[in-house]
């Protein structure tokens, strides 16, 4: 088994890759999905949250109002790690079961967007950065999920520096272009990949 850890700042196009990598037949490991699952409705890890933050951060139907927790977390660095304590024990824990299931010989990527912020690079047998500009990243954030330019720079500011991200990079996967550019560039670090098996 080969133990992939992908990361990239927000708007880098990491889920991108990812979706790419999984079509050449990597498994999967998403952390934001096992994230959002941990704190659905009726799970421990929401009622952690809505003791931790109030009621305020649950919606009408009992979810988790991400938009209003959000809005808290990510103006205050301090809320920010309370919310990061409870959560990521729990994705930490599913995520070992998933990549348990794998079969012997899988690529198994983590997709882990905090992996830098985290120092969780000597978990994997290889670090894939997928990288962009921060100016490419603020216009994709701005015009492809809604965001302000202030929103957009204050959720950039909150995880690590691109430079940090480089930094612990085995692989790096350039996203600045256009999309049509990123297939050709996930086949070939495939192909490096896959070689290390």
């Amino acid at each position: 088994m080969l133990k992939i850890g992908l990361t990239g700042g927000i708007g880098a196009g990491k889920s991108e890759v990812s979706r790419l990598l999984a079509a050449h037949g990597a498994v999967i490991v998403d952390s934001d999905v096992i994230a959002r699952e941990v704190v659905a409705p009726g799970t421990p890890g929401l009622a952690a949250v809505a003791a931790e933050f109030g009621p305020g951060v649950l919606a009408a139907d009992g979810s988790l109002d991400r938009p209003t927790l959000g809005a808290v977390v990510f103006a205050d660095p301090a809320r920010l790690k309370a919310l990061n304590a409870i959560v990521h024990p729990l994705v930490r824990a599913r995520s070992a079961e998933l990549e348990s299931a794998a079969a012997p010989d899988a690529v198994v990527v983590h997709d882990v967007p905090l992996l830098a912020e985290n120092g969780l690079g000597p978990l994997y047998d290889l670090v894939v950065v997928v990288d962009a500009a921060d100016e490419v990243r603020i216009d994709r954030l701005v015009r492809l999920r809604g965001m302000t330019e202030d929103e957009a720079r204050a959720r950039m500011a909150a995880q690590a520096s691109r430079a940090d991200r480089l930094a612990i990079a085995d692989l790096v996967i350039d996203n600045s272009g256009p999309l049509a550019e990123l297939a050709p560039r996930v086949d070939e670090a495939w192909g490096r990949l896959t070689s290390r098996r």
